[in-house]
């Protein structure tokens, strides 16, 4: 049940004084001589790993799906516009004030944490972990506010501390210094170290550096061109993919692919039967909170479901304010791919369940709570009407809130997902789910391979790393090496909801393309390069006087 997690939280609790957001906090408001005992460091390295749960758990989701073409936002008349906060991700017209994007300053705050331990009299097998999450924390902010701060005291000497830095800087600074702590870190993935920086979440974060080094180190945001870009860390990306791969300590199952989405998914984790995520946020609806995806992505109506498609009726109503694209939909059509039966609405045929030009609209089944698959019971909806969802998205009329209308109809609009299954219990406190959330998982790794491998040249073990993907998620197995665009296809369908695909439309040269409602005849539609970055949240820019706002915005 957890335990270990809820042991470090409520240490973490208890012993954590230091809350503070500002990258430039007074010396009073710190630690002038840190707790050397080790429940001590550990409460406060336990606060540093789990700074981000509750951003991870909501706030991060919509900003990273919404931007992407995985999702878009819907308003029900007047209810979830929210002054724009969804659509404008939705539309690449970000708001600085956006509610979806204040996680910046929790980020910033992690790195303060961090800095308290890195530059304490600890040992290093305290820094060493300290070090890693403050890397992990400026990378996030780097992808997705371009140029930021280097919070190294080390460097104090050779820069303002509290400026923004280049991103290609930021990104140099962040192999320099993973390289520097790997050999220090503990090859330990699960037990009480689950959740926690280890050697092969540093190696991983290298190497998804590296695979979107030609972005992050392009002269400018908008100046990165995917089809002229040349990357040149492919085969340091290779080589670190290998020393992961090469470890043994990792594989894509033995548990089924919907498996490791569960609720259960810990339990799964320390038991042996989930060998795929190498980092990964822990959640528990009442120890560890914070994970509502649930919440947003579930069918709007989904308290009046008896039973609801999760296989149980829930107490709680949805948002349903997060709904899939139609074009990304339809990724989901390789047969026999048992990633296709977790989209709602994708068919009717649950013989051969997956995308197909028949009906826009098809009826959703009840799920069978402990196989996690669809039985032939129809949904119905609170008329005792077959609940059916249209996989294309009407509007009421074309205009910046994306107004489906608050009604049967509108609440049936785009398929939905169940990748993150929710169960009556945990939905019932606060709708926090227990589902932990992978952050880096092993079947990246063969992908960030097989892609390295094939901007390097057609290649044969390419094609063998994608087949391992597919072989094991039952799909239908290429012929042929792939292509960067199959490439870029297979990470929609296996890493679909896991907030990587905004990343990876940028650097394949997708992140200007039309998706609903990304279309240039859509009011308020933005499709300037300098999109491929956030505007700096407000918060960031009140707390940092010398930071400016990013171009364009």
């Amino acid at each position: 049940m957890k335990t270990n997690i809820k042991v470090l939280f409520a240490a973490a609790i208890s012993v954590l004084t230091v809350g503070c957001t500002d990258l430039d906090v007074p010396v009073e408001s710190q630690y002038t001589s840190y707790p050397n005992s080790e429940a001590a460091l550990e409460a406060q390295l336990s606060g540093i790993y789990f700074q981000m749960r509750d951003c991870i758990g909501r706030r991060y989701m919509e900003a990273m799906a919404l931007s992407s073409d995985e999702y878009t936002s819907v308003a029900y008349g007047g209810n979830w516009y929210d002054g724009g906060a969804y659509a404008h991700p939705s539309l690449h017209n970000f708001n600085y004030e956006d509610a979806t994007i204040d996680w910046m300053t929790v980020l910033a705050s992690g790195v303060v944490k961090a800095n308290e331990i890195i530059d304490s009299e600890a040992d290093d097998s305290y820094k060493a972990p300290a070090r890693a999450m403050r890397a992990y924390f400026t990378y996030i902010m780097m992808d997705g506010w371009g140029d930021v701060a280097i919070n190294d005291s080390k460097l104090a000497d050779q820069i303002d501390l509290e400026a923004r830095q280049p991103r290609a800087d930021v990104a140099r600074w962040i192999e320099s210094e993973l390289k520097e702590i790997i050999p220090m870190l503990t090859t330990e993935t699960t037990g009480e170290n689950y959740g926690k920086p280890n050697k092969y979440m540093a190696q991983a974060l290298l190497a998804k550096l590296y695979i979107n080094w030609p972005v992050y180190t392009a002269a400018s945001v908008e100046s990165y061109d995917a089809a002229t870009a040349q990357n040149e860390k492919l085969d340091e990306c290779i080589a670190v993919c290998n020393e992961i791969i090469n470890s043994g300590k990792f594989e894509l199952g033995p548990d089924a692919y919907r498996f490791k989405f569960a609720s259960d998914n810990t339990e799964r984790v320390q038991n042996g039967t989930i060998k795929d995520f190498i980092y990964a946020m822990p959640y528990h609806t009442t120890e560890a909170t914070g994970m509502q995806y649930g919440r947003s992505h579930s069918y709007k109506d989904i308290k009046n479901l008896n039973p609801s498609y999760y296989g149980e009726q829930l107490t709680n109503s949805g948002g349903g304010y997060v709904t899939m694209t139609p074009e990304f939909v339809k990724l989901f059509n390789l047969k026999g791919d048992e990633r296709n039966k977790l989209i709602l609405g994708l068919s009717e045929n649950l013989d051969d369940y997956r995308y197909d030009t028949g009906s826009d609209e098809n009826a959703v089944y009840v799920y069978d709570t402990k196989t996690l698959l669809p039985t032939a019971q129809v949904c119905l909806d609170k008329e005792g009407n077959p609940l059916k969802l249209s996989r294309n998205i009407h509007l009421e009329e074309k205009d910046f809130t994306i107004n489906v209308g608050d009604n049967l109809t509108g609440w049936r609009q785009g398929c939905r997902n169940l990748k993150w299954h929710v169960t009556r219990n945990d939905y019932a406190n606060g709708r926090n789910q227990s589902n932990d959330v992978p952050l880096i998982r092993f079947a990246d790794v063969l992908l960030m391979k097989a892609e390295a491998l094939t901007r390097k040249g057609s290649s044969d073990e390419a094609r063998s790393l994608v087949n391992q993907i597919r072989a094991y998620a039952g799909a239908e197995l290429l012929d042929h090496n792939p292509s960067l665009e199959e490439i870029y296809q297979e990470r929609g369908r296996e890493f679909f909801d896991e907030n990587l695909r905004r990343t990876d439309m940028i650097r394949f040269g997708h992140f200007e393309d039309e998706y609903f409602p990304h279309y240039k005849d859509f009011p308020t539609a933005n499709f300037e390069k300098t999109r491929r970055i956030f505007p700096i949240n407000k918060g960031m820019l009140d707390l940092n006087t010398k930071w400016k706002q990013n171009n364009g915005y």
